[in-house]
């Protein structure tokens, strides 16, 4: 998993340079940047609309006393969208774009729900304090010998 994850690292980038060359021969080099600007706007639109609508009901969910589970999924996702519009590039904008659609983020979830068990723990803690009421006692000291040590131990 981990070396999928430094792959794509080094993938992506190359990916996305290769469709940005795409794109600009077939439409040319302005309309190539305007694409990507408005992309970014549009994404920015969408994810401030997303990102407001999903911290309604996270409040919503904390107010009512529900697990928002769901909520804090769409949040994740909403989050890895504004990473991935922060880079310049198609393919992470069409992937950023596709993640602040409602129904896409339906179906990861529910893909993902159906692969995840949960399971409740609880733990419990219980101090135990000294007792409230202190007792007097009076004590002795009684010296003891040992039958061969004829000095007595102090």
């Amino acid at each position: 998993m981990a070396r999928l994850i430094a792959l794509s690292f080094l993938a992506l980038p190359l990916l996305e340079i290769a469709v940005f060359i795409l794109v600009g021969r077939a439409i040319g080099l302005f309309p190539t940047l305007a694409l990507v600007i408005l992309a970014a706007l549009a994404g920015g639109l969408l994810l401030r609309q997303q990102g407001l609508s999903t911290l309604s009901r996270l409040r919503n969910n904390v107010k009512a006393g529900t697990i928002p589970g769901r909520t804090m999924f769409d949040a994740m996702l909403i989050g890895v969208a504004a990473i991935l519009l922060v880079l310049p590039g198609f393919l992470s904008d069409v992937l950023a774009l596709s993640l602040l659609v409602p129904p896409v983020r339906n179906w990861l979830f529910s893909a993902l729900a159906s692969r995840v068990r949960v399971v409740e723990t609880t733990t419990s803690y219980r101090r135990y304090d000294e007792p409230e009421t202190t007792y007097d006692v009076d004590a002795k000291v009684i010296e003891h010998r040992d039958e061969d040590d004829p000095k007595p131990r102090q």
